[in-house]
């Protein structure tokens, strides 16, 4: 909470600091729509932070320790880390609704380790359902 409200101070307005807060909600969002809310925020958000964590290896470089973490902590809260295969389509429809596409373009908050937040921009839908699958059941 003292991290979120420092970095809410630094950018009342909401330009690009402040979506670091982000991180983990572009898909997360996508998810909870899809489910037709069954999913409540959080669990769509820990969805969205391993999908975040294993984008983020695939495009940065984030240790496959560090995404190996975010696995073992959603699951140690019990909170979901996997969602259906079959959901692509739809979740990458949804995903260009994100209030942080710009341009046509989703955009993503990763990480290239902790505490290190990038902007992971135009990235190319084959590269996005080829990471989906990591997180599929």
């Amino acid at each position: 909470v003292k991290v979120k409200a420092k970095v809410v101070a630094k950018d009342f307005k909401e330009s690009k600091l402040r979506e670091i807060l982000n991180y983990g909600h572009t898909l997360g969002h996508a998810i909870e729509k899809d489910s037709k809310f069954r999913l409540r925020h959080g669990e769509a958000v820990s969805i969205g932070m391993v999908f975040a964590a294993e984008l983020s290896n695939e495009l940065v470089g984030l240790s496959k320790e560090v995404v190996d973490l975010h696995r073992v902590l959603s699951s140690n809260f019990k909170l979901p880390i996997s969602y259906p295969k079959s959901r692509w389509k739809s979740l990458s429809a949804l995903l260009l609704k994100d209030k942080k596409v710009k341009q046509g373009k989703v955009r993503f908050i990763g990480i290239s380790k902790i505490g290190k937040p990038v902007w992971l921009e135009d990235v190319p839908s084959n590269t996005l359902a080829r990471v989906y699958e990591r997180i599929t059941k």
